[in-house]
């Protein structure tokens, strides 16, 4: 997953170049409206803060495979269905617990 999601990364930049210099040269040459042009970089600038947050999720996973923790609900310490895992390889939580925790902790 992590080098899937890293060659993805450098595929849409166009090689290894962090979203902001990315997006500076892209809209560089626009002439649209600076409001608009100001919003598509926000956007851009957003989807590069989720691709950080999901690579840190993914080395989180490695750390815990390492550690031989992985798999194991940081929160009630039961074995994460297989299902899950599979779905979610990053998976923190089991289901009950996730659902818990997202209950307390909504997103803003």
């Amino acid at each position: 997953m992590q080098s899937e999601l890293l060659d993805s990364i450098s595929l849409q930049r166009g090689g290894v170049v962090s979203r902001a210099e990315a997006t500076a040269e892209h809209f560089a040459q626009l002439e649209d409206p600076q409001s608009e042009v100001a919003s598509k970089k926000e956007d851009e600038l957003s989807l590069d803060e989720h691709e950080v947050a999901r690579l840190a999720d993914i080395a989180a996973a490695l750390e815990r495979i390492a550690s031989g923790t992985y798999g194991l609900c940081m929160d009630c310490g039961i074995n994460i269905p297989l299902a899950r895992l599979q779905a979610a390889p990053e998976a923190l939580r089991c289901i009950a617990c996730q659902e818990t925790f997202e209950k307390h902790h909504p997103r803003a």
